[in-house]
């Protein structure tokens, strides 16, 4: 394999992580030397991993600044939850005709494990991801699921999370609650309509943040 390609793969994927952390907040300036010294690469790998960022979105060119991580406006935002509505809908159905027993016992244990990480951010950050993760893999829809990790890293993009909004935690975990029973239930209606409820009600959410100017921390992907 090419050094270069292993290297901009290497650099690609630390800078991504970054900016799903946090640790690269929207509007930051990303400059091109400063990767490759951070990384201890040359200029070309650095300069390739963001052009591939630029691509997915995630990093923007302005003028007289360069390349910058990418900052969404309230029209991009209600967009990106709009369809991620359809899509988590959708997920959700498809995984209450196809997920198997030992996927669904996966979900229950996924969600009896949210209120005893209540007051552990980090924790609860990676639990909630692997919910939805689990969510996407029991659809059975290797595109969908590919879609919809393609707009995790979209929100990303809008910065806090929609769970530090009063009673949002608990609200969340409720509607987890609701799409695993009808995933078990194999009521493929219900699921869908669950796992867009969870969307919309995350959107509302999302909203008053956006409304407070909270918007700083990690991304819990909601």
């Amino acid at each position: 394999m090419n050094e270069n390609i292993s290297l901009s793969e290497e650099a690609y994927r630390r800078l991504k992580e970054a900016i799903r952390k946090g640790r690269l907040a929207p509007g930051a300036r990303v400059r091109e030397v400063e990767i490759a010294e951070r990384f201890g690469i040359s200029r070309t790998p650095a300069r390739d991993a963001i052009r591939r960022l630029e691509s997915d979105g995630l990093i923007s060119f302005v003028p007289h600044l360069g390349a910058v991580i990418s900052r969404l406006d309230h029209q991009e935002t209600m967009e990106l939850y709009d369809l991620r509505e359809i899509l988590e809908g959708s997920s959700a159905g498809f995984a209450a005709r196809h997920a198997s027993h030992a996927e669904i016992e996966e979900l229950e244990e996924l969600v009896s494990a949210g209120p005893e990480l209540a007051d552990k951010p980090d924790q609860l950050a990676a639990l909630n991801q692997l919910f939805h993760t689990a969510v996407y893999r029991a659809a059975h829809n290797r595109f969908l699921e590919r879609a919809l990790i393609g707009l995790r890293d979209s929100m990303a993009l809008l910065g806090g999370t929609s769970l530090s909004v009063k009673g949002r935690l608990e609200a969340a975990h409720a509607e987890h609650a609701a799409i695993v029973s009808a995933i078990a239930a194999r009521d493929v209606e219900k699921a869908e309509r669950a796992g867009r409820d969870h969307v919309r009600n995350a959107q509302r959410a999302r909203l008053k943040l956006m409304r407070s100017g909270l918007v700083s921390g990690a991304d819990l992907g909601e």
